[in-house]
């Protein structure tokens, strides 16, 4: 009895990866879609993203040094990604002083009142933007009208994104394929030449960005592969039953936040499943939750609300699926 071993608290596998590596991991791999963003956008996407990171640090960094009197993680990038992250789901036109708000709601609210990175039960920045989004719903929902870079001297117009179009068109009893004519072709709305929330537009630009966080092993492909194979399978069931009323599954991809939510919100470590099996299951139930919200809710887009249900799921999810201590 007095050879006991003791043993230190997980984790007890060495690993050359850290919080900072990770988080500034996914800030290079959201350059793309900033990108992007700036060539259609310009100055706006700029002031705005830098807006909601400066907010997010600041808010954090007050939180932590005068209400906690802890030591202050403002360097990890964790604040970092959230500001990125919301600025990534508004309109690029969107008052200045609205995405402050949506910030502090982000971090003050969403993130630090549960004890900081690793705690919050939501994802911060989804909190910031539905936020915005049931409070100011006509701002966030006056969509910009993509123009290249060169074009930037002339006036803005605004119009509706193509998910505004579809759920309105069907709405009022026009069938798809009449609606299909008033849309981007496919190939601008890959490369981001439609209206949207400026870091969603390009499914390409996010999907080079997911490749590299899958190569640096940041994330697995459970979480977004299940999101994204189940919202094609399941809207595509309902178009091949009726294809004058629901549309191509295609579209649903590449429109919307979808590709920005299955491979950089819904793959957040603090706010997903730890198991394999759990990040299925979670995956498939945003996905399925998403094409709900957009086919017979009351927005046109479902992505931010399906993966916040879904994070209030994740402790059941995580019990459901606990792996086995010792193998058999």
């Amino acid at each position: 009895m007095n050879r006991l071993l003791q043993v230190s608290g997980s984790p007890h596998v060495h690993s050359t990866e850290s919080v900072k590596k990770i988080m500034w991991s996914v800030v290079i791999a959201l350059l793309p879609a900033f990108g992007v963003a700036v060539f259609y956008f310009g100055l706006p996407v700029i002031l705005l993203t830098l807006v909601s990171v400066a907010t997010c640090l600041l808010c954090e960094y007050l939180i932590q040094r005068f209400m906690l009197k802890g030591e202050t993680t403002i360097s990890d990038g964790s604040a970092v990604i959230t500001g990125l992250l919301l600025a990534f789901n508004v309109p690029a036109n969107l008052p200045v002083w609205m995405m402050i708000v949506g910030a502090i709601v982000a971090i003050a609210i969403a993130k630090m009142p549960f004890g900081g990175l690793g705690k919050n039960p939501f994802n911060p920045a989804l909190v910031g933007r539905v936020f915005l989004l049931i409070s100011f719903p006509v701002q966030m929902t006056t969509w910009p009208k993509p123009t290249p870079i060169w074009n930037f001297g002339t006036d803005v117009i605004t119009g509706p994104t193509p998910l505004g179009i579809l759920k309105e068109g069907v709405k009022n009893g026009q069938a798809v394929d009449e609606l299909m004519h008033k849309m981007p072709s496919y190939a601008d709305m890959l490369f981001g030449q439609m209206g949207g929330s400026f870091g969603e537009i390009s499914a390409i630009a996010i999907l080079i960005g997911a490749i590299f966080l899958l190569i640096r092993k940041v994330i697995t492909w459970e979480i977004p592969v299940s999101f994204i194979l189940t919202a094609f399978l399941f809207s595509g069931i309902f178009y091949l039953v009726d294809p004058s009323t629901y549309v191509n599954p295609c579209f649903h991809l590449v429109t919307g936040g979808l590709m920005l939510g299955a491979c950089f919100m819904a793959t957040d470590m603090v706010t997903s499943p730890t198991s394999r099996c759990g990040m299925i299951v979670f995956g498939c139930g945003c996905g399925l939750l998403t094409i709900i919200i957009r086919m017979f809710g009351a927005y046109p887009e479902g992505v931010s609300f399906s993966i916040l249900i879904m994070n209030a799921l994740v402790p059941l999810i995580n019990k459901g699926f606990k792996p086995q201590t010792f193998a058999k």
